[in-house]
C-alpha cells in the first residue's frame, strides 16, 4: 500500500507484567510483542514506521534495530497518554501529507488485512480518522464506543464512562487510521479525565467538533484486537493461536491425539498423516513431514524432519533429519545435527554437530560430537567421541561399514576408515586404516583371589 505511514505506540513500562523487561518485549511464541506488530504493518509497505519508545527504550530499539533496518525512533520522555505519545512524531511527520496509521505495540493478533481495510476505508470514505472497533462480550477496561443515530460520536474511557456507558459492549480497539488532520487535532486535546493524560481517543469528539467526517469499521474476529497488559493476558493469546494453528493442521490430514495438551507453534509446517500425541512441544521453525509420529513430552525447535520418521520422548534443536529416521526414546539431539535416511538415534543418546549419513545406527547411551558418521555404521552402547581438549572442539571421522563395539572412545582428532572393527572398550587416539581390527584395552588378568 502507499501513502500511510504507521505510529507504534510502544512507551508503556507495563507494570501489570511485573518485569523489568519492557512490556512490547515479552514474547508470544517465540517472538517479542513489538516483532509481531511491527511483522504486521510491514507487510503493507508503509512509507515510514515510527516507533514510540519509553520506559525501556534501550532494549526495544536495540531489539528492533536488529531485525530491521527501517524503523525510525522517537521517545515518549513522560508518559502522559496516547496522544502525548504521537506528538512526539510530529518531527518526523510534520510534512508528510499521507494517513496516519496508529496502533499499539502489545497487539500481536491483529492482521495485516484488517489494517489494510482500516486504511483503505479511511481513504475512501475521505474521513478525517476511521477507528476500528470490535464488540465483546466483556468490555471491561476498554474504551467504550458511544454512537449517536448509529454514529459514531466519541470514545470515553472505562475510568470516565457513566453507568450507562459502561453497559456498552461495542469497544475501541485503540487502532485508527487519520488524515492530515491529526495535528491539529491534536494540539487541541487536553488532559480532561480521571488520570490527567492526554488521550488520543479524545481527537474523535474533537474532529467531529471541527465538522470533520469521522468513521467507524469494526473487526470481525474481537481476538485481534486484544491487548496485553498482564501474564494471564500472554497466556490466554498462547492458546488463541495454538488453537487456531491446530484447527488448520486438523483440517489437513494431521492428528492431535489431545489438542489440550499438546503445543504446536503458529509457523510449524506439517505435512499430511502426521500423528502429534499428547505431551509433544513443537515450537519455532518447525517443518516435520508426511506419515511421522511425534509422542510422548519431545520438544522440537529450528528443526527439519523428513517424512515417515518417528520421535520418541526426544529434545531435538537445531537438526536437520531425513525420512525414516527414528529418534528416541530420550535421545538428544543438539543444534547441527545431520541425520541421514534411515538413521536411528536410540535410548539415552546425544548428537551434537554430527553428521550421521544414511542406516547408520547410535543405539543406546552414546555421545557423538563434531563427528561425521558413514553409512551403514553401528555405533555400540556407551561410545563417546571425545571432541574437547579443555580448549578447543575437535572432529571424529568413521568411514562407511565400519563397526563400533559397545563402551568405545575416540580421542579427537581422529579418523576411522572405511569397514573398520573397533572392538568393545577400546580407547582410540590413533587413525585406523580402512578394513582393520582395533583392540586398545588392557589385557585381562585372572588372579587368585586373597582371603581377608
Amino acid at each position: 500500500m502507499k501513502n500511510f505511514s504507521a505510529v507504534i505506540l510502544a512507551a508503556g513500562a507495563g507494570i501489570r507484567m511485573k518485569s523489568s523487561l519492557p512490556k512490547v518485549m515479552h514474547k508470544l511464541s517465540g517472538k517479542p510483542l513489538i516483532k509481531w506488530v511491527v511483522d504486521s504493518v510491514s507487510i503493507l509497505k508503509p512509507d515510514n514506521i515510527i516507533v514510540v519508545l519509553g520506559c525501556g527504550s534501550e532494549i526495544v530499539e536495540k531489539y528492533l534495530s536488529g531485525v530491521s533496518g527501517n524503523i525510525k525512533f522517537v521517545y515518549q520522555k513522560e508518559q502522559l497518554g496516547t496522544a502525548h505519545a504521537v506528538m512526539q512524531t510530529e518531527k518526523v511527520l510534520k510534512d508528510y501529507v499521507g494517513g496516519v496509521l496508529v496502533i499499539s505495540g502489545d497487539v500481536p493478533l491483529i492482521k495485516s488485512s484488517t489494517l489494510a481495510s482500516l486504511i483503505k476505508s479511511n481513504k475512501k470514505t475521505a474521513s478525517a480518522v476511521t477507528v476500528l472497533s470490535a464488540k465483546v462480550e466483556n468490555s471491561f477496561g476498554y474504551g467504550r464506543i458511544v454512537k449517536n443515530n448509529g454514529f459514531l460520536e466519541k470514545i470515553v474511557e472505562e475510568k470516565d464512562a457513566s453507568v450507562a456507558e459502561k453497559q456498552i459492549k461495542e469497544i475501541n480497539s485503540g487502532i485508527y487510521c487519520f488524515d492530515k488532520n491529526l495535528w491539529k487535532t491534536l494540539s487541541k486535546v487536553k488532559p480532561n479525565n480521571a488520570k490527567k493524560e492526554y488521550y488520543i481517543t479524545d481527537t474523535v469528539a474533537i474532529l467531529r467538533g471541527f465538522g470533520k467526517k469521522i468513521s467507524l469499521i469494526a473487526v470481525k474476529d474481537e481476538n485481534e484486537v486484544k491487548g496485553i497488559n498482564n501474564r494471564a493476558e500472554l497466556a490466554q493469546a498462547e492458546l488463541i493461536l495454538k488453537d487456531k494453528k491446530i484447527k488448520e493442521l486438523l483440517d489437513t490430514g494431521i492428528s492431535v491425539i489431545d489438542a489440550n495438551n499438546a503445543h504446536i507453534s503458529y509457523d510449524a509446517r506439517i505435512g499430511r498423516g502426521t500423528v502429534i500425541y499428547p505431551g509433544v512441544f513443537i515450537d519455532t521453525g518447525v517443518s516435520i513431514g508426511k506419515s511421522c509420529t511425534v509422542k510422548g513430552a519431545s520438544y522440537i525447535a529450528n528443526s527439519k524432519i523428513g517424512d515417515d520418521s518417528i520421535i520418541l520422548y526426544s529434545y531435538i534443536d537445531g537438526a536437520i533429519i531425513d525420512k525414516k529416521v527414528k529418534i528416541g526414546p530420550f535421545s538428544h539431539i543438539r543444534p547441527g545435527s545431520v541425520l541421514g535416511n534411515n538413521v536411528k538415534i536410540g535410548n539415552f543418546s546425544e548428537t551434537k554437530k554430527a553428521v550421521i549419513s544414511k542406516n547408520s545406527k547410535v543405539n543406546h547411551l552414546s555421545y557423538i560430537g563434531d563427528a561425521h558418521v558413514g553409512e551403514d555404521v553401528n555405533i555400540g552402547a556407551g561410545t563417546i567421541t571425545c571432541n574437547y581438549d579443555g580448549i578447543n572442539k575437535h572432529r571424529t571421522i568413521i568411514g562407511s561399514k565400519s563397526f563400533v563395539g559397545s563402551n568405545v572412545n575416540f580421542v579427537a582428532p581422529v579418523k576411522i576408515g572405511q569397514g573398520a572393527l573397533i572392538a568393545a572398550g577400546s580407547t582410540v587416539t590413533r587413525d585406523v586404516p580402512s578394513g582393520k581390527l582395533v583392540i586398545a584395552r588392557a589385557k585381562q588378568e585372572i588372579k587368585r583371589r586373597i582371603k581377608l
